[in-house]
């Protein structure tokens, strides 16, 4: 389903994302088109991306392509799924330590609908940081690792 939705793989593609959506919710879902999380995830953003055409605009970026961003949001696991809002990087609290990005897949296209909502309404009130309203069984456990300590 990743041929369904606009790749960017470019840094110049990307940071031209990040300046030019405006009012809306910013998705760049980070991972390669050939792993099975990654399609899985694609799957359920391109069934959900004509439902959220209003709230939210949704990119594939290729992690071997725009390394620069892989390194900077420190995407060491693939899928990872960071949001923006107006050029402002959107932080979401899932009850795990990392509130940069959501790794893994949504387990139901319901989940990705709601916390985009959610992302939306926070954002539009001035906020950087939401709740996120996904049920904590429904988020995927994984250590962070640090690297250097």
């Amino acid at each position: 389903m990743s041929f369904l939705l606009p790749k960017l793989s470019s840094k110049r593609e990307v940071d031209q994302a990040i300046k030019t959506v405006a009012e809306k919710v910013l998705v760049l879902r980070f991972g390669r088109d050939s792993d099975a999380v990654c399609l899985q995830l694609d799957d359920i953003l391109a069934k959900t991306a004509h439902d959220l055409s209003k709230m939210a605009v949704i990119y594939l970026v290729d992690v071997d392509k725009v390394p620069l961003y892989t390194q900077y949001f420190d995407i060491s696991y693939i899928p990872s799924t960071v949001f923006f809002f107006n050029g402002q990087h959107m932080k979401v609290d899932y009850g795990s330590p990392d509130h940069t990005k959501f790794v893994g897949s949504f387990k139901t296209k319901q989940d990705f609908i709601d916390l985009i909502e959610v992302i939306y309404r926070g954002a539009m009130r001035g906020k950087l940081i939401v709740r996120s309203p996904i049920d904590p069984n429904n988020i995927p456990k994984y250590d962070l690792l640090y690297q250097g300590i």
